[in-house]
């Protein structure tokens, strides 16, 4: 593999504001990352039509996605998309009222998709067509016990503090399970039995992957869980590799190539009202410690080595999402 895709947002000149994240992104963006030459170009842009945004200063973002051959599927806060790569032509398109801050959406293993709703602390499985076919409140709750079934959310900049904050679906043997930022785990859906504890920090991601469950923590750990005994076998601190000199930033954003090496995430650490969300930074934090820009490094999970790395800010990406393996270009293509 030679080249990556990376998704996520260009951030508005504040000049001296300070916005909140809703407020924060001008346009999604997604980049292709050439890992041999280590050139980087702009692949795909986007900004959501009037109708799906709640006001023109709306943030637009790649949020979490999948891909499944050459077709990716990804959301913005409010929208899901369905492109064929590598030309990125646009096959479905889905938005519903109840799509608030969508962080993650991914084809289930009947045909329909499932979204992590955030902004609504749900999940919703919907089809192509828009038809909503289940929701679940991933805190066991009647999901429409405090929001109503006729507002729509879309219009709504936002609902934090959120009581869970769901953001990363995937499915295990059939069932559907949901990350959990604020209870720190990984849920069934399906069976409120099954629960895989998280504990160390807020998590992001749940890739089911080689025999294992792959999940970032907010905190630049990578957290390995047995699906199975649903019990966590392996916990990788990358913050050491750094030498403790430097800030990663918001790990979020994971593609590992084998059980070696792993390409990472990182968002640069912004201010923000909800303080909560960043106190673990003030125990990161140590004197002379410098802040890292948004970028994505490939590791050696077993030499604990940083084997390459990509400053993402040099090419307008401020916040990153998702990393996928990139297709050959069409012969056309520029």
């Amino acid at each position: 593999m030679s080249g990556l895709y990376v998704l996520g947002a260009k951030q508005r000149d504040l000049l001296l504001r300070r916005e909140e994240e809703w407020n924060l992104y001008e346009k999604a963006l997604i980049l292709h990352l050439d890992t041999e030459s280590g050139k980087v170009r702009k692949c795909f842009e986007y900004r959501s039509p009037a109708e799906a945004r709640a006001s023109e200063n709306s943030s637009m973002v790649f949020k979490s996605g999948t891909l499944v051959g050459d077709l990716l599927y990804t959301c913005t806060s409010t929208e899901v998309l369905i492109f064929r790569l590598p030309q990125f032509h646009l096959l479905h398109y889905v938005s519903l009222p109840c799509f608030n801050d969508l962080h993650h959406v991914t084809p289930a293993s009947d045909g329909s998709l499932i979204a992590a709703v955030t902004g609504l602390d749900m999940v919703a499985k919907f089809t192509l067509e828009g038809e909503l076919i289940a929701t679940w409140n991933v805190l066991g709750e009647d999901p429409w016990s405090r929001f109503s079934r006729t507002t729509d959310y879309r219009k709504i900049e936002s609902t934090k503090p959120h009581k869970s904050h769901p953001n990363f679906v995937f499915e295990l043997d059939g069932k559907t399970w949901v990350t959990r930022f604020r209870q720190r785990d990984a849920v069934c859906l399906d069976d409120s039995s099954l629960r895989i504890n998280i504990a160390s920090q807020f998590p992001h991601d749940g890739l089911v992957w080689c025999g294992g469950i792959y999940f970032t923590s907010v905190d630049a750990r990578i957290v390995i869980a047995n699906p199975q005994s649903l019990q966590v076998e392996r916990v990788i601190d990358l913050n050491p590799i750094d030498s403790q000199q430097a800030l990663l930033g918001w790990c979020r954003g994971l593609l590992p190539l084998d059980r070696c090496k792993m390409w990472v995430g990182f968002t640069r650490i912004r201010k923000t009202r909800f303080q909560e969300n960043v106190l673990w930074v003030k125990h990161a934090l140590r004197e002379g410690m410098r802040e890292k820009p948004t970028h994505v490094a490939l590791y050696d999970i077993i030499g604990m080595r940083r084997l390459q790395e990509f400053d993402l800010e040099a090419h307008g990406m401020n916040t990153i999402f998702s990393i996928f393996p990139a297709l050959p270009d069409a012969p056309d293509s520029a």
